[in-house]
């Protein structure tokens, strides 16, 4: 039988059905060039109806930093950018069960918390809020995992 890759997994009669997606793969060489890092890694993953994204956060899809020195602005980028990689992997920011938000000071939960509530009305996830005492780079006061679940209609 054929080994299966990374992201797939072998089916009935040796046959190998990839079993996950990978969205906007990308090494992390060129995202975090001050950093001696050389990963490949990737801006969400769907498996089966499951969608999982990398911690969303001040930095736009294109690479830019938005909202230095502003919690609210930055929670806003992040779930600007969560709800377009969500619907590339076929969600929608109705089928998140879970968040963990990260903020570098408890000063910044409020204004955080206010902006992703505002994303997510209606929706109910489980939450976590965890203070941390640095993120990624300097200027990122705030990230935000999500983890959707595509209903069974649309998946």
């Amino acid at each position: 039988m054929p080994t299966a890759p990374t992201g797939a997994s072998p089916l009935h009669k040796g046959l190998i059905v990839p079993t996950h997606t990978r969205i906007r793969p990308f090494n992390t060489k060129k995202a975090y060039p001050e950093q001696k890092l050389d990963n490949d890694v990737c801006m969400a993953v769907r498996a089966g109806s499951t969608v999982y994204l990398r911690g969303q956060t001040a930095m736009d899809l294109d690479g830019n930093i938005i909202g230095v020195g502003d919690a609210a602005a930055q929670a806003e980028n992040a779930m600007a950018c969560a709800k377009v990689l969500l619907e590339e992997a076929g969600a929608q920011l109705e089928d998140v069960v879970k968040i963990v938000i990260y903020i570098t000071d408890r000063a910044y939960r409020e204004p955080v918390y206010r902006v992703v509530g505002a994303w997510l009305k209606g929706v109910y996830p489980v939450s976590t809020g965890i203070i941390v005492q640095g993120l990624a780079k300097p200027e990122y006061l705030m990230e935000i995992d999500i983890i959707a679940e595509i209903t069974a209609e649309r998946a």
